[in-house]
């Protein structure tokens, strides 16, 4: 029979099988990690059932995808807008995130990038974000001039030169390199990661965080 995965996922599916191993791997270094870079498991006690709701979900096109046992609070991670200001993930408070790290010399951010660009035009508004920051160091012009050589049209152009948003989640044990992305509640709240890239508008992707968006929606009135 004919494999029938995507590009992506043909090209990538031994390093996501690689990444999730490396993910029971440093499972242990994780919990400590949490724990002794402040981490805050009662501050996102509530992201609990929301993040285990996606685990049913993990599979095809995010098979890589890891779901948060412990989410931790990420609101603090910093980086530049396109206008030059200071921002953080807080800036994002009260909608679904997903932060998505790339660089222009990342050849799978690259391919993954447009996929990124059909989500957000697809989802993005009040309830969901994506948020792509390059971390870039070198000429600051290549990431506007990367994101229109791919027909990029729909995400923001974020930055973080000092590469320390990259840094913050290595010492968590979420990245190991590029891409990485990781889901985040309306709280800020990690309830997944992934490490390598995704086709993030397949149907896979798009069920993963409209579940999501659905799960951390505020309750009716009565």
């Amino acid at each position: 029979m004919a494999d029938k995965q995507s590009p992506i996922r043909k090209t990538w599916r031994r390093g996501a099988a690689i990444a999730v191993l490396m993910g029971l791997f440093v499972a242990v270094y994780v919990t400590r990690g949490e724990q002794g870079n402040g981490g805050d498991g009662g501050v996102c006690a509530a992201a609990r059932p929301h993040a285990a709701a996606l685990d049913p979900l993990v599979g095809g096109e995010l098979a890589a995808f890891q779901v948060a046992k412990e989410p931790e609070k990420l609101s603090d991670l910093a980086f530049t807008g396109a206008d030059g200001e200071a921002k953080t993930l807080a800036d994002f408070q009260g909608r679904v995130a997903l932060v998505n790290l790339w660089a222009t010399w990342c050849a799978p951010c690259r391919q993954e990038m447009p996929a990124l660009d059909r989500l957000q035009a697809a989802l993005g508004g009040d309830d969901f974000a994506v948020v792509p920051v390059s971390i870039d160091t070198g000429d600051p012009e290549r990431p506007a001039q990367f994101i229109a050589s791919i027909g990029v049209k729909n995400l923001p152009l974020y930055t973080d030169r000092s590469t320390k948003i990259f840094e913050d989640l290595k010492v968590r044990g979420l990245a190991v390199g590029l891409p990485v992305t990781v889901l985040l509640d309306r709280d800020g709240c990690r309830l997944g990661h992934i490490n390598g890239p995704a086709e993030w508008d397949s149907e896979d992707g798009r069920r993963l965080i409209e579940t999501a968006i659905r799960r951390g929606a505020a309750e009716p009135e009565a």
